[in-house]
């Protein structure tokens, strides 16, 4: 290298399924991110349709990033189109172990992170240090092609919400010194 460091690898997952109404949040709020103009998106970070492919995902993950934004559907009660920022952090959340053939068309973000962490165990790689979602709360998840109006109106936010995190993640952090608290990420309940 010409004595510049290579910029570290960022990946932002769209998850869902298309078939399923709001399940297509996070591959729309994706595919948007997509349609950008590249210099909108910081060095390093890479976008991925991972549509209902979590088992693909958890592999591509052990390639080494940084930094994991899921993008998806989260369901916490309030009004439909709401959108959350979750910090997830580098280790897997509490999820209920599942007995039998793993579904890969029936994994939410925690399965896959927890997927994750067991390829690491088995085939090495380096896990992400920073593990995000940008979640929305969804209004119909029948079948059908297409976002609900609430839905629909929470993708352009979501792009921001995602850009914030990305840029923020490749902003240098000063040392604030010893006394010094982090500003959390931004979140919504």
């Amino acid at each position: 290298m010409s004595g510049k460091e290579a910029p570290e690898r960022t990946l932002v997952a769209g998850v869902g399924n298309i078939f399923l109404q709001d399940d297509g949040f996070g591959v729309e709020t994706v595919r948007r991110l997509g349609a950008l103009a590249p210099s909108r998106l910081p060095p390093g970070t890479e976008l991925m349709d991972a549509g209902i492919r979590g088992v693909h995902l958890a592999y591509r993950l052990l390639e080494g990033y940084r930094t994991l934004v899921l993008v998806d559907l989260v369901s916490r009660g309030s009004p439909p189109g709401t959108l959350y920022t979750i910090d997830v952090g580098p280790r897997p959340p509490d999820t209920e172990h599942r007995p039998g053939p793993l579904d890969t068309h029936a994994m939410d973000p925690a399965t896959v992170l927890g997927l994750l962490h067991d390829l690491h165990a088995g085939a090495g790689g380096t896990l992400p240090d920073e593990v995000y979602v940008v979640g929305c709360e969804p209004r119909d998840t029948g079948e059908g092609i297409g976002l609900s109006p609430p839905v629909e109106e929470a993708v352009e936010p979501a792009v921001e919400l995602v850009l914030g995190l990305l840029s923020r993640r490749a902003a240098p952090v000063p040392d604030p010194g010893p006394d010094s608290v982090p500003d959390p990420v931004p979140r919504k309940n």
